[in-house]
Protein backbone atom coordinates (compact mmCIF):
# COMPACT_ATOMS: atom_id res chain seq x y z
CA UNK A 1 0.00 0.00 0.00
CA UNK A 2 1.17 3.27 -1.06
CA UNK A 3 1.94 5.38 2.11
CA UNK A 4 0.28 8.67 2.30
CA UNK A 5 2.26 12.17 1.87
CA UNK A 6 0.89 15.68 3.45
CA UNK A 7 1.26 18.33 1.80
CA UNK A 8 4.11 20.61 1.41
CA UNK A 9 2.31 24.03 2.76
CA UNK A 10 1.63 22.37 5.98
CA UNK A 11 5.76 22.17 6.76
CA UNK A 12 5.44 25.79 6.20
CA UNK A 13 3.42 26.68 8.66
CA UNK A 14 5.14 27.88 12.05
CA UNK A 15 4.99 26.66 15.52
CA UNK A 16 3.76 30.31 17.39
CA UNK A 17 7.08 31.55 19.20
CA UNK A 18 4.32 32.32 22.52
CA UNK A 19 3.18 28.51 22.72
CA UNK A 20 6.41 26.60 21.22
CA UNK A 21 8.18 25.92 24.89
CA UNK A 22 4.51 24.98 26.48
CA UNK A 23 5.56 21.11 26.54
CA UNK A 24 8.59 22.55 28.67
CA UNK A 25 6.19 24.63 31.53
CA UNK A 26 3.87 21.82 31.62
CA UNK A 27 6.92 18.90 32.71
CA UNK A 28 8.06 21.82 35.39
CA UNK A 29 4.51 22.26 36.72
CA UNK A 30 3.94 17.91 36.49
CA UNK A 31 7.41 18.95 39.48
CA UNK A 32 4.96 21.03 41.51
CA UNK A 33 6.70 24.49 40.18
CA UNK A 34 5.09 27.48 39.69
CA UNK A 35 5.57 29.44 36.60
CA UNK A 36 4.88 32.82 36.22
CA UNK A 37 3.44 33.32 32.48
CA UNK A 38 4.84 36.35 30.57
CA UNK A 39 4.64 34.57 27.32
CA UNK A 40 1.39 34.93 26.58
CA UNK A 41 -1.57 38.17 26.55
CA UNK A 42 -3.53 36.02 28.09
CA UNK A 43 -5.56 39.25 30.99
CA UNK A 44 -5.81 38.27 34.52
CA UNK A 45 -8.25 41.16 34.75
CA UNK A 46 -12.08 40.31 35.15
CA UNK A 47 -14.71 40.19 32.28
CA UNK A 48 -17.10 42.71 33.05
CA UNK A 49 -20.30 41.09 35.09
CA UNK A 50 -22.54 41.83 32.88
CA UNK A 51 -21.23 40.19 29.96
CA UNK A 52 -21.32 37.06 32.86
CA UNK A 53 -24.92 37.64 33.40
CA UNK A 54 -26.09 36.47 30.05
CA UNK A 55 -24.10 33.08 30.54
CA UNK A 56 -25.90 32.90 33.92
CA UNK A 57 -29.09 33.56 32.72
CA UNK A 58 -28.97 31.75 29.40
CA UNK A 59 -32.29 29.22 28.42
CA UNK A 60 -32.13 29.15 24.70
CA UNK A 61 -32.53 25.70 24.22
CA UNK A 62 -31.42 24.50 21.83
CA UNK A 63 -28.36 26.51 21.12
CA UNK A 64 -28.32 27.61 16.98
CA UNK A 65 -26.22 28.94 14.63
CA UNK A 66 -25.40 32.23 14.55
CA UNK A 67 -25.93 34.87 11.39
CA UNK A 68 -22.65 34.56 8.77
CA UNK A 69 -22.39 38.03 9.10
CA UNK A 70 -23.14 38.55 13.07
CA UNK A 71 -25.69 38.32 15.38
CA UNK A 72 -27.77 41.54 14.39
CA UNK A 73 -27.58 42.21 18.47
CA UNK A 74 -23.44 42.26 18.52
CA UNK A 75 -23.51 44.25 15.48
CA UNK A 76 -25.44 47.16 16.46
CA UNK A 77 -23.60 47.03 19.48
CA UNK A 78 -20.15 47.50 18.10
CA UNK A 79 -21.84 50.23 15.39
CA UNK A 80 -22.73 51.89 18.95
CA UNK A 81 -19.37 51.68 20.07
CA UNK A 82 -17.33 52.74 17.11
CA UNK A 83 -19.83 55.69 16.95
CA UNK A 84 -19.07 56.51 20.11
CA UNK A 85 -15.28 56.16 19.73
CA UNK A 86 -15.87 59.45 16.60
CA UNK A 87 -15.98 57.16 13.64
CA UNK A 88 -19.58 57.93 11.96
CA UNK A 89 -18.66 56.73 8.66
CA UNK A 90 -19.31 52.85 9.98
CA UNK A 91 -22.24 50.79 10.26
CA UNK A 92 -23.39 47.57 10.73
CA UNK A 93 -22.64 46.66 6.87
CA UNK A 94 -19.52 47.76 7.03
CA UNK A 95 -18.70 45.04 10.59
CA UNK A 96 -18.01 41.53 9.46
CA UNK A 97 -18.19 39.65 12.72
CA UNK A 98 -14.81 37.20 13.07
CA UNK A 99 -14.08 34.04 15.15
CA UNK A 100 -11.34 36.07 17.15
CA UNK A 101 -9.09 39.02 15.78
CA UNK A 102 -6.90 35.96 14.48
CA UNK A 103 -9.44 34.96 11.72
CA UNK A 104 -9.99 38.96 10.53
CA UNK A 105 -6.17 39.01 9.79
CA UNK A 106 -6.47 35.72 8.27
CA UNK A 107 -9.71 37.10 5.71
CA UNK A 108 -7.99 40.33 5.44
CA UNK A 109 -4.96 38.77 3.57
CA UNK A 110 -7.09 36.51 1.81
CA UNK A 111 -8.94 39.08 0.68
CA UNK A 112 -6.01 41.89 -0.53
CA UNK A 113 -3.29 39.21 -1.96
CA UNK A 114 -3.19 36.39 -3.88
CA UNK A 115 -0.76 33.37 -4.13
CA UNK A 116 2.68 34.79 -4.19
CA UNK A 117 1.83 38.38 -3.70
CA UNK A 118 3.54 40.10 -0.98
CA UNK A 119 2.45 41.97 2.09
CA UNK A 120 4.52 44.52 4.06
CA UNK A 121 5.34 44.22 7.71
CA UNK A 122 7.62 45.85 9.86
CA UNK A 123 9.12 43.53 12.37
CA UNK A 124 9.37 42.84 15.05
CA UNK A 125 5.86 41.94 14.56
CA UNK A 126 2.84 39.84 16.10
CA UNK A 127 4.29 35.99 15.21
CA UNK A 128 0.83 34.69 13.39
CA UNK A 129 1.02 36.88 10.45
CA UNK A 130 3.42 34.35 9.94
CA UNK A 131 1.42 31.59 10.20
CA UNK A 132 -1.99 32.84 8.08
CA UNK A 133 0.38 34.88 5.25
CA UNK A 134 2.20 30.90 5.09
CA UNK A 135 -1.77 29.38 4.84
CA UNK A 136 -2.32 31.63 2.09
CA UNK A 137 0.75 31.57 0.43
CA UNK A 138 1.82 35.06 1.16
CA UNK A 139 5.11 36.78 1.54
CA UNK A 140 5.62 39.28 4.28
CA UNK A 141 8.05 41.15 3.39
CA UNK A 142 9.71 42.91 6.74
CA UNK A 143 11.30 46.25 7.30
CA UNK A 144 12.98 46.66 10.34
CA UNK A 145 12.30 48.94 13.54
CA UNK A 146 14.91 49.25 16.05
CA UNK A 147 14.83 49.02 19.85
CA UNK A 148 16.97 51.96 20.00
CA UNK A 149 13.87 54.21 18.74
CA UNK A 150 11.24 52.09 20.57
CA UNK A 151 10.28 50.71 17.52
CA UNK A 152 8.91 53.19 15.44
CA UNK A 153 8.39 53.17 11.56
CA UNK A 154 11.42 53.95 9.26
CA UNK A 155 11.61 57.15 7.07
CA UNK A 156 9.14 57.01 3.99
CA UNK A 157 11.81 56.40 1.38
CA UNK A 158 13.04 53.02 3.37
CA UNK A 159 9.62 51.48 3.25
CA UNK A 160 8.75 52.38 -0.55
CA UNK A 161 11.89 50.61 -1.62
CA UNK A 162 10.41 47.49 -0.33
CA UNK A 163 7.14 48.09 -2.52
CA UNK A 164 7.52 46.05 -5.80
CA UNK A 165 5.27 44.86 -8.39
CA UNK A 166 4.00 41.78 -5.88
CA UNK A 167 2.94 44.74 -3.16
CA UNK A 168 -0.50 44.81 -2.09
CA UNK A 169 -0.92 45.87 1.56
CA UNK A 170 1.37 47.32 4.21
CA UNK A 171 0.06 45.69 7.47
CA UNK A 172 0.43 47.25 11.27
CA UNK A 173 -0.51 46.90 14.44
CA UNK A 174 -0.83 49.90 16.88
CA UNK A 175 -0.62 49.88 19.84
CA UNK A 176 1.58 47.53 18.65
CA UNK A 177 2.16 43.69 19.65
CA UNK A 178 5.13 42.45 20.63
CA UNK A 179 6.65 46.08 20.90
CA UNK A 180 3.84 48.01 22.94
CA UNK A 181 4.52 50.75 19.96
CA UNK A 182 2.06 53.47 19.85
CA UNK A 183 1.97 55.01 16.28
CA UNK A 184 1.91 58.47 15.63
CA UNK A 185 -0.47 60.50 13.53
CA UNK A 186 2.34 61.54 11.67
CA UNK A 187 3.45 57.87 11.12
CA UNK A 188 -0.59 57.44 10.35
CA UNK A 189 -0.37 59.74 7.59
CA UNK A 190 2.75 58.56 6.21
CA UNK A 191 1.34 55.32 5.83
CA UNK A 192 -1.67 56.49 4.33
CA UNK A 193 -0.11 58.77 1.52
CA UNK A 194 2.28 55.92 0.84
CA UNK A 195 -0.86 53.69 0.25
CA UNK A 196 -2.63 56.31 -1.96
CA UNK A 197 0.78 57.04 -4.05
CA UNK A 198 1.24 53.37 -5.07
CA UNK A 199 -2.42 51.74 -4.84
CA UNK A 200 -2.20 49.64 -1.76
CA UNK A 201 -4.40 47.80 0.88
CA UNK A 202 -3.33 49.74 4.94
CA UNK A 203 -4.77 47.07 7.17
CA UNK A 204 -4.38 48.09 10.50
CA UNK A 205 -4.59 46.08 13.73
CA UNK A 206 -6.33 48.03 16.50
CA UNK A 207 -7.19 45.25 19.45
CA UNK A 208 -4.80 47.25 22.35
CA UNK A 209 -6.67 50.96 21.04
CA UNK A 210 -7.66 51.42 24.75
CA UNK A 211 -4.24 50.85 25.99
CA UNK A 212 -2.02 53.90 25.98
CA UNK A 213 -0.24 55.40 28.39
CA UNK A 214 1.76 58.86 29.50
CA UNK A 215 -1.01 60.44 27.50
CA UNK A 216 -0.41 59.06 24.90
CA UNK A 217 -3.00 59.27 21.94
CA UNK A 218 -4.41 56.01 19.68
CA UNK A 219 -4.34 57.11 15.88
CA UNK A 220 -6.64 55.10 14.41
CA UNK A 221 -6.91 53.90 10.54
CA UNK A 222 -10.82 54.59 10.83
CA UNK A 223 -9.82 58.05 10.89
CA UNK A 224 -8.50 58.09 7.53
CA UNK A 225 -10.98 55.82 5.66
CA UNK A 226 -13.17 58.59 4.02
CA UNK A 227 -10.15 59.73 2.39
CA UNK A 228 -9.15 55.93 1.32
CA UNK A 229 -12.47 54.16 1.13
CA UNK A 230 -11.28 51.25 -0.26
CA UNK A 231 -7.93 50.55 0.43
CA UNK A 232 -8.36 50.50 4.28
CA UNK A 233 -9.21 47.79 6.55
CA UNK A 234 -9.55 47.77 10.65
CA UNK A 235 -8.69 44.35 12.42
CA UNK A 236 -10.39 44.33 15.82
CA UNK A 237 -11.03 42.03 18.87
CA UNK A 238 -12.50 42.20 22.14
CA UNK A 239 -10.20 39.21 23.94
CA UNK A 240 -7.95 42.12 24.92
CA UNK A 241 -10.72 44.90 25.47
CA UNK A 242 -12.53 43.46 28.00
CA UNK A 243 -10.75 40.15 28.64
CA UNK A 244 -12.79 37.89 26.09
CA UNK A 245 -9.96 35.81 24.53
CA UNK A 246 -11.88 32.72 25.29
CA UNK A 247 -15.00 34.17 24.00
CA UNK A 248 -13.04 34.45 20.33
CA UNK A 249 -14.61 37.38 19.22
CA UNK A 250 -13.35 40.26 16.29
CA UNK A 251 -14.19 42.38 13.73
CA UNK A 252 -13.19 42.99 9.99
CA UNK A 253 -14.04 46.48 9.33
CA UNK A 254 -13.63 48.36 5.99
CA UNK A 255 -15.85 50.67 3.77
CA UNK A 256 -15.01 48.25 0.48
CA UNK A 257 -18.40 47.12 -0.07
CA UNK A 258 -16.26 44.21 -2.50
CA UNK A 259 -14.20 43.33 0.90
CA UNK A 260 -17.30 43.17 2.52
CA UNK A 261 -18.83 40.87 0.32
CA UNK A 262 -16.10 38.43 -0.17
CA UNK A 263 -15.39 38.33 3.52
CA UNK A 264 -19.33 37.27 4.05
CA UNK A 265 -18.59 34.49 1.56
CA UNK A 266 -15.71 33.14 3.57
CA UNK A 267 -17.80 33.56 6.94
CA UNK A 268 -20.80 32.00 5.46
CA UNK A 269 -18.22 29.10 4.59
CA UNK A 270 -17.38 28.68 7.82
CA UNK A 271 -21.11 29.17 8.93
CA UNK A 272 -21.04 31.30 11.82
CA UNK A 273 -19.38 32.64 15.26
CA UNK A 274 -20.61 31.76 18.79
CA UNK A 275 -24.16 32.95 19.25
CA UNK A 276 -23.83 32.35 22.81
CA UNK A 277 -20.33 34.23 22.72
CA UNK A 278 -21.94 37.50 20.28
CA UNK A 279 -24.96 37.77 23.08
CA UNK A 280 -22.83 37.97 25.81
CA UNK A 281 -20.47 40.61 24.20
CA UNK A 282 -23.55 42.29 22.69
CA UNK A 283 -23.73 44.09 26.57
CA UNK A 284 -20.52 45.65 26.00
CA UNK A 285 -23.07 48.54 25.30
CA UNK A 286 -23.85 48.33 28.99
CA UNK A 287 -20.32 48.15 30.41
CA UNK A 288 -19.37 51.82 32.15
CA UNK A 289 -16.18 53.99 30.67
CA UNK A 290 -15.03 53.57 34.11
CA UNK A 291 -14.07 49.76 33.67
CA UNK A 292 -12.15 50.50 30.55
CA UNK A 293 -10.22 53.65 32.41
CA UNK A 294 -9.56 51.53 35.72
CA UNK A 295 -8.46 48.40 33.12
CA UNK A 296 -6.29 50.92 31.21
CA UNK A 297 -4.92 52.55 34.71
CA UNK A 298 -3.92 49.06 35.60
CA UNK A 299 -2.09 48.01 32.83
CA UNK A 300 -0.10 51.37 32.76
CA UNK A 301 0.83 50.42 36.90
CA UNK A 302 1.92 47.16 35.23
CA UNK A 303 4.27 48.73 32.60
CA UNK A 304 5.74 50.96 34.93
CA UNK A 305 6.68 48.56 37.43
CA UNK A 306 8.09 45.88 34.35
CA UNK A 307 10.15 48.46 32.61
CA UNK A 308 11.57 50.17 35.98
CA UNK A 309 12.35 46.93 36.92
CA UNK A 310 13.86 45.47 34.29
CA UNK A 311 15.86 48.53 33.31
CA UNK A 312 17.32 48.06 36.44
CA UNK A 313 19.10 44.36 36.02
CA UNK A 314 22.67 44.48 34.40
CA UNK A 315 22.78 44.19 30.10
CA UNK A 316 19.15 44.51 29.90
CA UNK A 317 17.64 46.95 26.84
CA UNK A 318 14.19 48.35 27.30
CA UNK A 319 12.03 50.76 25.44
CA UNK A 320 9.89 52.04 27.34
CA UNK A 321 5.94 50.53 25.84
CA UNK A 322 3.70 53.49 24.88
CA UNK A 323 0.81 51.22 24.80
CA UNK A 324 -0.91 47.64 24.48
CA UNK A 325 0.54 45.15 27.35
CA UNK A 326 3.90 43.65 25.97
CA UNK A 327 7.51 44.93 25.40
CA UNK A 328 10.50 43.55 23.42
CA UNK A 329 13.48 43.27 26.03
CA UNK A 330 17.14 42.90 25.10
CA UNK A 331 19.19 40.34 27.73
CA UNK A 332 22.54 39.59 27.93
CA UNK A 333 22.39 36.40 26.46
CA UNK A 334 23.66 34.94 23.18
CA UNK A 335 20.36 33.06 22.41
CA UNK A 336 17.31 34.15 24.14
CA UNK A 337 15.28 30.77 23.36
CA UNK A 338 18.05 28.67 24.95
CA UNK A 339 17.58 31.05 28.17
CA UNK A 340 14.02 30.91 28.25
CA UNK A 341 14.54 26.76 28.14
CA UNK A 342 16.85 26.97 30.91
CA UNK A 343 13.70 28.99 32.83
CA UNK A 344 12.11 26.17 32.66
CA UNK A 345 14.13 22.69 32.64
CA UNK A 346 16.58 24.17 34.77
CA UNK A 347 16.46 27.60 37.15
CA UNK A 348 14.07 27.52 40.18
CA UNK A 349 13.77 30.21 43.12
CA UNK A 350 12.02 28.93 45.76
CA UNK A 351 10.32 26.45 43.22
CA UNK A 352 9.52 29.00 41.07
CA UNK A 353 9.74 29.96 37.83
CA UNK A 354 9.17 32.21 34.94
CA UNK A 355 7.86 31.17 31.10
CA UNK A 356 8.29 33.87 28.67
CA UNK A 357 8.35 34.26 24.53
CA UNK A 358 11.85 34.00 22.24
CA UNK A 359 11.66 37.11 20.17
CA UNK A 360 13.14 35.62 17.34
CA UNK A 361 9.63 34.28 16.33
CA UNK A 362 8.43 38.06 15.97
CA UNK A 363 10.97 38.59 12.75
CA UNK A 364 10.81 37.32 9.69
CA UNK A 365 14.56 38.10 8.98
CA UNK A 366 16.91 35.33 9.97
CA UNK A 367 19.13 35.65 12.86
CA UNK A 368 17.28 38.70 14.03
CA UNK A 369 15.67 38.83 17.89
CA UNK A 370 18.22 36.18 18.67
CA UNK A 371 19.39 38.04 22.04
CA UNK A 372 15.82 39.34 22.51
CA UNK A 373 12.49 37.95 24.49
CA UNK A 374 8.69 39.60 24.52
CA UNK A 375 7.45 39.67 27.69
CA UNK A 376 3.61 40.01 28.09
CA UNK A 377 2.75 42.46 31.59
CA UNK A 378 -0.54 40.78 32.44
CA UNK A 379 -0.30 39.89 35.82
CA UNK A 380 -1.02 41.56 38.66
CA UNK A 381 2.16 43.82 40.32
CA UNK A 382 2.95 41.53 43.04
CA UNK A 383 3.72 38.50 40.87
CA UNK A 384 5.71 40.75 37.98
CA UNK A 385 7.71 42.03 40.70
CA UNK A 386 8.41 38.21 41.69
CA UNK A 387 8.80 37.32 37.90
CA UNK A 388 11.34 40.58 37.69
CA UNK A 389 13.59 39.29 40.75
CA UNK A 390 13.50 35.30 39.05
CA UNK A 391 14.59 36.95 36.01
CA UNK A 392 17.06 38.31 37.45
CA UNK A 393 18.60 35.66 39.44
CA UNK A 394 18.06 33.66 36.49
CA UNK A 395 19.99 35.76 33.97
CA UNK A 396 23.17 36.11 36.82
CA UNK A 397 23.00 32.23 36.94
CA UNK A 398 22.81 31.49 33.78
CA UNK A 399 25.83 33.84 32.38
CA UNK A 400 28.51 33.19 34.54
CA UNK A 401 27.73 29.43 33.41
Amino acid sequence: MPSVVLSDRLAHVPASPIRKLVSFANAAKKEGVHVYHLNIGDPDIKTPDVMLEVLRRWDKNPISYSQSHGEPEFLNAIDSYYQACGYSCISPKNIQVTTGGSEAIAMAMFSVANLGDEIIVFEPFYANYNSYAAIHGVTLVPVPTNIENGFHLPTKEEIEQHITTKTKAILICTPNNPTGTVYTKNEMDMLVAIVKVHGLFLLSDEVYREFTYDGTTHVSLMSYMQDIPNQAVVLDSLSKRYSLCGARLGMLVSLNADLMQGVLRIAQGRLSSGLIDQMMASKLINVPTSYIESVQKEYEKRRNVLYEGLKAISGVTIPKPEGAFYAIVGLPVADAEDFAKYLLTTFRDANETVMVAPASGFYATPGKGKNEIRIAYVLHVDALKRSIEILKKALALYGSG
